[in-house]
């Protein structure tokens, strides 16, 4: 979420561009499989067709830093399935007090407590959407060119998903301060035509495709005045209190806008209901966590010499162990550009990562 950004990439009194928040290593992005779904389902937030009956659910949701922080206070899980025309998304949000208050087409959802998706179908980290919806069933969608912290104008506020559908259930009275509510459910329908906008790769996927997903929640602490709900104001600072941040796959940084840190949700042709899929992961993925390092090494390294290094040693960095690929990266460097390879095994692909935090595949030697 945009209020989420600091400490990206700046300025500095130097001159220098500034290094960033560099998420926990050892936290591992889950993953969840997405079965097919038997019938047509109806998008009212309502959860009680048999497919989504089926379907699991996701572990409920942790704070966005992980086990460094308490685990929320209140539960959060999502469901997922796929037909030949939409990827759908449902999630089931406990909450005492259920309030929202804005009502416009991309209003800026995160001023209220909100349900959050981002998908990034090609796993580059580029070119990824984020979406946010309250319980007054309001949406904001959004196209992400890049990360913030590579690009200060990242964001496409006027992009809409076509044909999007979404909904909303309240189980208990919606902005009525003294009764105490349930729960709410969403419900959304992303149409493959209007995610085909963002990566140009196989939509609907192909059976055993993996996408880059996760969920985020906000939550606010609030108080009633005057009958009406308020955001608590911390005395100290005079301004309200921080959100909580609650997500499926934990980021390891309080920024959701960090794509390789997102679950992976892999696809299935087989219905929901008829089987069990096992979660295959791709070795590669431990090549690009690597790359990844490289991308986080260079910003701190950028900082203090004003220039890219194409030595793991001067990088602070040592060749781990990576499955399927033995050879060091080659990394090559201009003034202000880098681009660092790691090579197959078998000679049959290369993953490289470059400057502005792109990765990619190649075929070939």
């Amino acid at each position: 979420m945009l209020k989420k950004i600091f400490l990206l990439v700046i300025i500095s009194s130097n001159g220098f561009a500034q290094s960033i928040p560099i998420p926990n290593k050892d936290i591992q992005p889950k993953n969840y499989i997405c079965y097919k779904a038997n019938d047509a389902i109806t998008v009212d937030g309502d959860l009680k067709e048999s497919d989504w009956q089926h379907a699991e659910w996701t572990d409920y949701f942790a704070d966005i830093e992980g086990d460094a922080k308490p685990a929320p206070r209140f539960g959060t899980r999502a469901k997922m399935l796929w037909d030949d025309d939409y990827f759908y998304v449902a999630a089931e949000l406990s909450e005492p007090d259920i309030w929202a208050k804005l009502m416009n087409r991309d209003d800026i959802i995160f001023y209220d407590n909100d349900f959050e998706v981002f998908i990034d179908p090609d796993g580059n980290t580029h070119g990824y959407v984020e979406f946010e919806m309250n319980a007054f069933n309001t949406v904001w969608d959004l196209f992400l060119i890049q990360p913030y912290r590579d690009i200060n104008k990242a964001a496409l506020h006027q992009f809409d998903i076509k044909d999007l559908k979404t909904g909303v259930q309240v189980y208990g009275t919606l902005n009525q301060p003294g009764d105490e509510d349930s729960s709410w459910t969403v419900e959304i329908a992303f149409p493959w035509k209007g995610l085909n906008e963002v990566a140009d790769i196989p939509m609907p996927p192909d059976d055993k495709d993996q996408w880059r997903v996760n969920f985020s929640r906000v939550e606010w602490k609030t108080e009633v005045k005057e009958g009406v709900y308020e955001k608590q104001i911390n005395p100290q600072t005079n301004k309200s209190y921080p959100e909580d941040n609650w997500v499926w796959s934990p980021q390891g940084v309080v920024n959701m806008h960090y794509p390789e840190m997102w679950g992976y949700v892999q696809f299935s042709e087989t219905n929901v209901g008829s089987g069990k899929v096992e979660f295959i992961y791709d070795e590669k993925e431990e090549a690009k966590r690597f790359l990844r390092d490289i991308y986080y090494n260079q910003k701190v390294y950028l900082e203090k010499h004003g220039e890219y290094s194409a030595d793991l040693q001067e990088l602070n960095m040592a060749f781990p162990n990576i499955p399927g690929f033995s050879t060091e990266p080659v990394i090559e460097i201009t003034t202000n550009y880098y681009e660092a390879k790691l090579k197959a095994d078998c000679n049959s692909h290369s993953i490289h990562i470059r400057s502005d935090g792109l990765t990619w595949e190649t075929a070939g030697k």
